[in-house]
């Protein structure tokens, strides 16, 4: 990509230069023709005499340093630049142990807990792919170029797990380290530690002795406000120590639905983030750091307007976890599915204004063990008022395992209390996994079939729903697949299938489990958050 780049530079260097050079040779004919100057009579213009002309100096270069002067300065230094080296597959199988942030699924925080990096798959959609995905098509080593932020002298860097994914070979520059041959590369890094669900990642590399690293420091994401102004440091398209700066956008951005983006709550901002920015650090006016860039959203691979980061806050969470005796991030769980971004509708005519609906209940895990239903309402945990699921995500994942909390809820009115023992999350998802018997991402339990044909799942109606309404509710519609493109929607219920009826989510799954590549299919459904609509159809022939 880089290599493209630059012949993308050239071609528009070499158009400009051309464009230039034309105008100058048509300013100087039109010169020549006004004045009617010959090439022969040029040659006998009289000098002019100079000899009253005062030569130019130089000034003494004044201080004109601004906030954003000082934060380059005093930031810059701990902002360094990443480089990977990814080997080609038949390399992977012959070599042993590599020294430099060799990755595998026994180093670092837990490789495997989140099942498909599905960060990686938004990263690569929103930024068109790009270096660092692996090797290349003929084979040969794939090199990727990131950022990343010192956060302790003694070495340790924060980056993002996109970053060094998949990596055999990480080397970190600092903007103070020499350029000599022998140094070209930088540092050998290593990983500490990496957790997908934040796409946080932790390096090491060795510090001199006597000669501690430089350090950004870190401040507090809940205080940045929207129209603040920030600062990014980066490398983007390889150009180090880079800075750009615009506002806070929007704040508290979810950019993945469903599981996939429950622990991804992003600071929005139009400061210029491109390929190769990502790692390094988003910061206030202060010099603090309030972010980690990651991402942007675009249709062409580079800048348009739209960047995200991932708070100050979840880094530290993150990085004191995987700089821990594990190395991984251990987070709790209760066994629950919900719908996210309730319509208000659904709202009022369950008779609540804050909390979270419970969709489905695994059985044999904690929450179904404390004797919690689909339909229940969870408005409280310790006491403490919850808002909504991503409020709930947030206080239950901080939990640890084997500790215990006490669940406010609501059933068919009536207020209930509940002992619930908190569970390992990755263990949970583990052991429902398994059960299920397939390999499918987190979140998709038993949904996994339904998942991998049609591209939705479901639950059964809960308690509260309308009189003689049966069927399962659509929980959420995977982007691009069948049942996206028939207009399938999150909130509807489906009916039947085909003509024959769906009562619960048994039937459902057993209709589902005929069907075929190439079988047209017609589903009925009901949208109960409009009553006077009747039944509708949505069809198509599965792919």
């Amino acid at each position: 990509m880089n290599s493209f780049f630059r012949r993308l530079r050239y071609r528009r260097l070499a158009s400009t230069f051309t464009i230039l050079a034309t105008l100058s040779a048509g300013i100087l004919i039109g010169s020549v023709v006004a004045h009617g100057v010959h090439g022969q009579e040029s040659k006998e213009t009289p000098r002019v005499d100079t000899s009253d002309a005062t030569p130019l100096k130089v000034p003494a270069p004044r201080d004109l340093s601004t906030d954003f002067t000082r934060i380059a300065k005093e930031v810059g230094p701990a902002v360094v630049n990443i480089s990977t080296v990814t080997l080609p597959k038949e390399q992977q199988r012959r070599r042993t142990m590599s020294p430099f942030g060799q990755r595998g699924p026994d180093n670092g925080g837990g490789g495997g807990e989140e099942g498909p990096n599905n960060f990686q798959d938004f990263f690569n959609h929103f930024f068109g792919g790009g270096p660092g995905m692996g090797p290349d098509e003929s084979g040969h080593e794939r090199q990727s170029l990131g950022s990343g932020m010192i956060v302790d002298p003694r070495g340790y860097i924060i980056t993002n797990d996109h970053v060094i994914n998949k990596a055999d070979k990480i080397w970190v520059r600092l903007s103070t380290d020499p350029t000599s041959a022998n140094f070209m590369q930088g540092r050998p890094a290593t990983v500490v530690g990496f957790d997908k669900a934040t796409d946080i990642a932790v390096l090491k590399i060795k510090a001199d002795p006597g000669h501690p690293f430089p350090t950004v420091k870190l401040g507090n994401s809940e205080g940045a406000q929207v129209g603040d102004w920030v600062v990014a440091i980066g490398s983007p398209f390889t150009l180090s120590q880079t800075v750009t700066a615009g506002i806070v956008s929007a704040k508290n951005r979810t950019i993945q639905p469903g599981t996939a983006g429950q622990y991804q709550h992003f600071i929005q901002t139009d400061a210029a983030i491109n390929p190769g920015n990502s790692g390094g650090p988003l910061l206030n006016m202060a010099g603090e750091v309030v972010g980690m860039n990651t991402a942007i959203y675009t249709e062409s691979g580079t800048y348009a307007g739209i960047g995200f980061a991932m708070p100050s806050n979840t880094i530290v969470q993150v990085y004191n976890d995987l700089i821990g005796p594990e190395h991984k991030v251990t987070r709790g769980s209760i066994g629950i599915t919900f719908q996210q971004n309730l319509p208000a509708a659904v709202a009022h005519v369950y008779g609540f204004k804050n909390g979270v609906l419970v969709s489905s209940v695994q059985e044999g895990f904690p929450a179904e063990k404390a004797g919690l239903k689909a339909g229940d309402i969870i408005t409280s945990v310790d006491g403490r008022p919850v808002k909504d699921g991503d409020e709930l995500v947030n206080i239950i994942s901080a939990k640890k395992p084997g500790s215990t909390i006490q669940l406010g809820y609501v059933r068919s009115g009536q207020n209930h209390t509940a002992t619930v023992t908190v569970a390992d999350r990755t263990k949970m998802l583990e052991a429902i996994n398994k059960n299920a018997g397939n390999e499918n991402a987190p979140g998709q339990g038993e949904n996994g079939n339904e998942q991998a044909k049609l591209g939705l799942t479901v639950g059964d109606l809960p308690q509260g729903a309308p009189a003689g309404l049966h069927g399962v509710l659509i929980q959420s519609v995977k982007p691009g697949s069948f049942a996206d493109e028939i207009g399938l929607d999150e909130g509807l219920v489906i009916t039947a299938i085909n003509r024959h009826p769906v009562n619960d989510i048994n039937d459902f799954r057993t209709i589902v489990a005929g069907l075929k590549s190439g079988q047209d299919v017609a589903f009925e459904v009901v949208d109960p958050r409009d009553p006077t609509a009747g039944h509708g159809y949505r069809g198509g022939t599965l792919p």
